[in-house]
């Protein structure tokens, strides 16, 4: 059994093009990041609005898009691209996964994956960064 994490990409963007792991900005995003470099995992993707799923490695550029702004279908679809991304490279039957996310980065991955570990689910975006501070003993 593998360990992933998933972390939500976010608004904040660098202005050019770079690691995905570095181009998003955002403090959720970087207390994320750091977080989930904490735990035992075998990896670490990213969940893109644009990009579907990222590999931290990988070169991309600046990009103005949400699922906040999706509809309820198009989430569908874009959580049909990230499962087929995520099959590929894990097994979503047996493999672990853990994701720094809200309900809309959630919600249209759930259903595929049997052990699913959502920390920051029910939290509001202060309380996100609070949970993910006290992890990292940050107070």
């Amino acid at each position: 059994m593998k360990k992933i994490v998933l972390i939500a990409c976010c608004k904040s963007k660098g202005p050019t093009i770079a690691r995905a792991r570095d181009l998003y900005i955002g403090s959720l995003f970087k207390y994320s990041l750091q977080y989930a470099e904490t735990l035992r995992q075998d990896k670490i993707f990213i969940l893109s609005a644009k990009y579907y799923l990222l590999d931290l490695e990988r070169m991309i550029e600046p990009y103005e898009m949400t699922l906040n702004a999706f509809s309820v279908e198009e989430r569908k679809e874009w959580g049909v691209r990230v499962i087929e991304q995520l099959s590929e490279i894990t097994s979503l039957t047996q493999d672990k996964f853990t994701i720094l996310a809200g309900q809309k980065y959630i919600n249209p991955l759930r259903e595929f994956m049997t052990y699913i570990d959502e920390p920051l689910m029910s939290l509001r975006y202060g309380e996100r960064l609070k949970f993910l501070k006290s992890k990292l003993g940050f107070n």
